[in-house]
């Protein structure tokens, strides 16, 4: 189990969140990304950077 925020952890694993295992969870919420039908990269690649404008301008939004 990772730990609460500001919370210590018994085992010391999960005392950290990386920021990239949150993105990547994030990244799994869009379908098109969390299974690849895509048989073209360029096509993948494409709704990842669609995905990573979304999250970001929620992130900002959130912000503001």
């Amino acid at each position: 189990m990772i730990a609460r925020r500001g919370q210590p952890h018994g085992s010391g694993l999960g005392r950290v969140r990386w920021v990239v295992e949150r993105t990547i969870s994030w990244l799994h919420g869009f379908r098109r990304l969390r299974i690849r039908w895509e048989r073209r990269d360029d096509i993948h690649e494409a709704f990842l950077g669609i995905a990573v404008c979304l999250i970001t301008h929620r992130h900002v939004k959130r912000l503001c």
